[in-house]
């Protein structure tokens, strides 16, 4: 009895955690070195990244500030830069997916800067493994997570200028959700919970519920909602962007 007692708490510790981080100010309160962690920010900056990857960027440098994202304009590179929606004057295009045709980025470096979306990049820096994870490349994302077999998972949500948005939080619950049907994985995170009972709710109507959504408005006020599907689309590419050496860089291609 004590052994078999004894044999289900190891293969329960050997198990791979599942946190979420509703926001990235919040990060310093999670062991990310212990971690792989995905960051998500869906209106609009990874939902961007993958399609740009899909569309056969090269890399894309994320930068924190607009300062070194005029740096780097100076130093030739394409740059996409918004903040608060908005396209910033010195940049070559904004945050919309739709900006990252391969026409503008195929085979090309692209450094990138964004209200949220790439400081949460840098902030996430530390971590076993740092991948971009979008509705559009969910099920590669959690399928490149399961491969790395070690080490936890915590799902970094841009959130909003420090506060948390219910967009970034149900792709947590769906990525979650989707992790947690691997074998090897559990949860203790009340964060993670509350996620999947957002996505829970949100998946019987999901057009009702983004309406819900704060981000979507501002977008619609800017005009700048004509992404809306497109982000909310899942599995339209198999890319899973990873950060490698301060530049995003597909993971498939690095591997093959």
């Amino acid at each position: 009895m004590f052994l078999s007692l004894h044999l289900i708490c190891f293969l329960y510790m050997e198990k791979r955690k599942i946190e979420v981080c509703f926001t990235s100010e919040n990060i310093d309160y999670f062991h990310i070195r212990q971690s792989h962690v995905v960051v998500v920010d869906i209106l609009r900056a990874t939902s961007s990244i993958c399609a740009a990857f899909a569309n056969g960027v090269k890399t894309i440098i994320p930068v924190a500030t607009l300062g070194e994202a005029k740096k780097a304009k100076q130093r030739g590179l394409i740059v996409a830069a918004e903040r608060n929606g908005q396209k910033r004057d010195f940049a070559d295009f904004g945050n919309s997916p739709f900006n990252f045709t391969p026409e503008r980025v195929a085979g090309k470096d692209v450094a990138y800067s964004t209200t949220n979306g790439t400081r949460a990049i840098v902030s996430a820096s530390g971590g076993l493994s740092v991948s971009i994870g979008s509705f559009i490349n969910i099920s590669a994302v959690a399928k490149w997570l399961v491969a790395k077999q070690e080490g936890d998972v915590l799902v970094l949500c841009a959130g909003r200028k420090g506060k948390f948005c219910l967009e970034d939080s149900i792709f947590a619950g769906a990525l979650v959700e989707l992790l947690l049907k691997d074998k090897s994985f559990y949860t203790e995170c009340d964060s993670a919970q509350a996620a999947i009972q957002l996505w829970n709710v949100a998946k019987v109507d999901l057009p009702s519920y983004l309406e819900l959504i704060s981000q979507r408005h501002r977008l619609k006020r800017l005009g700048l909602d004509d992404v809306l599907q497109y982000c909310f689309t899942p599995n339209l590419t198999d890319v899973v962007p990873i950060l490698v050496n301060g530049k995003l860089r597909n993971a498939n291609v690095i591997n093959e």
